[in-house]
């Protein structure tokens, strides 16, 4: 029998098509035109129309071998088609444009709302047989049970019968929180979570109406309520608790990885009461978990790799930053669901319907930005780690200068401006401003980041030989530095470094070493500028002149070059080998060469020899 199972969730699917078409905005009139358009359809397809043209086709009556969830379905959209329609018709004889036809509309609404009663007690007897027979699951029961009892109340309380109502809505409430503690997955609790929520201020009302001393007390009135009527109201209540409580038992086992964990914040659990974060939410669960998982291989390799020269950790590897794409990709989504959740809740203009004094969906959603802004704080801090591990020069006996590459320090500064304004993002979310030692933590990795940020700022401008630009924004990271040091001198125990994860640990040790550097680079621009200009703002390095006081100076005095150059942290040249000496001969001894023979002309014969012997030419 178990194979023939339905598998019918009536609150599943009437919460996934009321937040799909129109009621996350209370907009009923688009709502019942979806649920005509989706019970013509399931019609076509059931072939369950009624003829064509005049001729009229009944139907043959549904039995327990042949309904379809379909079948189901159909009854399900027909009821939800009448009740928006109703409160549609409601919302339209309160504006005062129809105050003449308020009574007809208020009529009309009624014959919905009853007719909507009416495809709910229908389904539910459909339900109810197939249970019977062992066609359909306890908790596909339980939920068609209280959604009929939900709409019953609700009919009852829109006639003004509040203590009836009170009883249907109370005994629908108990359902529901035997559904949230028995639940298989995180999913179906805050399903369950959604309709309780719903109710419990018409709980309230009702109570309020009949005039009962404690009528906020929404959890009393229901046990109290419940537990005389349940048994009235639903048939085999009792009976049919126990089986689903066996059914979550069974189903429980195979689904642990749909089981959301408790999120805490300053030590109180977040609650999740909406389906639709949580299926988000699980996927930043499985993303952090991958994380956590790639960790261990990473440390263990980073400790093996602890004698080399050159190697970096895991965490500082492309790898582990690309490790962070999926989680960030998982935490933009929810940040996402959870702001339209916000914008539909001030769109349609009514106050949270969570319990008071609980966490509502505006903190949910300031606590996934807290989350995102987290993680991709902790990304670039690492992606600033791995360049900088990349570009590290190799150990030398002999000091050098540090020669890098030129579009290191700009990507750094890019890196570090982001994580600045991931910071003051996160200043501005009000979870963090109400908690002061967190706001305080928070300010003071502001004002860290901009120090570290001015420090390599100024190795940009030390390249293009803008010295002064350089030192000004040496003293600017030394003041954030100081900043930094009083800021976390408020609080005792840092909340960002001793929480799970810690994604900016900062500690005194951190500012003692940024100050040295700091301190180091100062002088080492200080000597940089005296030696290509002189320390001068205007002068250029081709107009500079040394004074004239050396040029006098080396005429009289002898310059020990190899002392200067120790003095200048220079290494000398080491002496050269001693060559044999060659004596050198004067210019009295020096043997007199005979000239070279110029090239003789050839003979000539005839005339011009003649003439040549007359005029004394050879």
């Amino acid at each position: 029998m178990s194979e023939n199972k339905l598998s019918f969730r009536a609150l599943q699917l009437a919460n996934e098509q009321r937040t799909a078409y129109g009621l996350r905005y209370n907009d009923f009139t688009r709502y019942r035109k979806h649920c005509a358009n989706r019970t013509h359809r399931l019609r076509s397809t059931l072939k369950m129309t009624h003829g064509k043209g005049r001729e009229f086709k009944k139907l043959p009556p549904l039995s327990t071998d042949t309904i379809k969830d379909g079948n189901l379905e159909l009854l399900l959209f027909e009821s939800e088609r009448a009740w928006a329609f109703s409160q549609d018709l409601i919302t339209q004889s309160l504006q005062p444009a129809n105050e003449d036809q308020a009574g007809t509309l208020r009529h009309s609404a009624t014959g919905r709302f009853r007719r909507a009663v009416h495809w709910s007690t229908q389904l539910l007897s459909h339900c109810q047989s197939l249970y019977a027979s062992s066609h359909l699951s306890a908790e596909g029961l339980m939920q068609i049970t209280i959604y009929t009892l939900i709409l019953n109340g609700r009919f009852l309380r829109y006639r003004d019968s509040f203590e009836d109502a009170l009883i249907q809505l109370s005994v629908a409430r108990h359902l529901l929180d035997e559904l949230i503690e028995c639940a298989a997955t995180s999913r179906d609790q805050a399903l369950a979570t959604v309709f309780a929520d719903e109710i419990g201020p018409e709980i309230r009302y009702c109570a309020h109406e009949l005039g009962r001393e404690r009528a906020y007390d929404v959890d009393a009135i229901a046990a109290e309520l419940s537990e005389k009527h349940r048994g009235e109201i639903v048939e085999g209540c009792d009976a049919l608790i126990q089986k689903f409580r066996q059914e979550g038992e069974v189903a429980g086992k195979g689904v642990g990885k749909k089981k959301l964990a408790t999120l805490m914040w300053e030590g109180q659990p977040v609650p999740v009461r909406n389906p639709e974060l949580v299926d988000v939410l699980l996927r930043v669960q499985e993303a952090e978990a991958k994380i956590t998982q790639s960790r261990e291989p990473a440390r263990a390799e980073g400790a093996g790799d602890k004698g080399r020269k050159g190697k970096s950790g895991g965490h500082g590897s492309k790898k582990g930053v690309a490790a962070y794409d999926a989680i960030l990709l998982a935490l933009s989504d929810a940040e996402e669901v959870g702001r339209k959740l916000v914008e539909a809740q001030q769109n349609s203009g009514s106050s949270s319907t969570s319990a008071a004094g609980t966490r509502d969906i505006h903190f949910v959603h300031a606590y996934i930005v807290y989350q995102l802004l987290s993680r991709r704080i902790q990304r670039d801090l690492l992606l600033v780690s791995a360049l900088l591990t990349s570009h590290r020069p190799q150990a030398c006996a002999k000091p050098k200068k540090e020669h890098v590459d030129a579009r290191l320090y700009p990507a750094v500064v890019k890196l570090l401006d982001t994580v600045i304004q991931g910071l003051a993002q996160m200043r501005n979310l009000s979870i963090v401003d109400e908690s002061p030692d967190l706001a305080a933590a928070v300010e003071a990795r502001l004002t860290f980041t901009k120090a570290r940020k001015c420090s390599y700022l100024a190795h940009c401008y030390v390249a293009v030989k803008k010295y002064a630009e350089a030192l000004s924004l040496i003293q600017h990271a030394t003041i954030y530095l100081r900043e930094t040091r009083s800021t976390l001198s408020i609080f005792s125990e840092d909340p960002i470094s001793s929480a799970s994860p810690a994604y900016y640990p900062l500690t005194s040790s951190d500012l003692d070493a940024l100050e040295s550097v700091i301190t180091q680079d100062g002088l080492t621009i200080k000597n940089e500028w005296f030696a290509y200009n002189g320390g001068s703002i205007d002068a250029d390095n081709k107009t500079y002149k040394k004074p004239l006081f050396f040029d006098i100076a080396l005429n009289y005095v002898q310059l020990d070059m190899d002392r200067l150059l120790d003095r200048a942290g220079k290494a000398s040249a080491p002496p050269l080998a001693p060559a044999q000496a060659v004596p050198a001969k004067s210019r009295l001894e020096e043997v007199a060469r005979p000239k070279t023979p110029e090239p003789q002309a050839p003979a000539k014969g005839g005339l011009s020899s003649l003439l040549e012997g007359w005029w004394g030419r050879k």
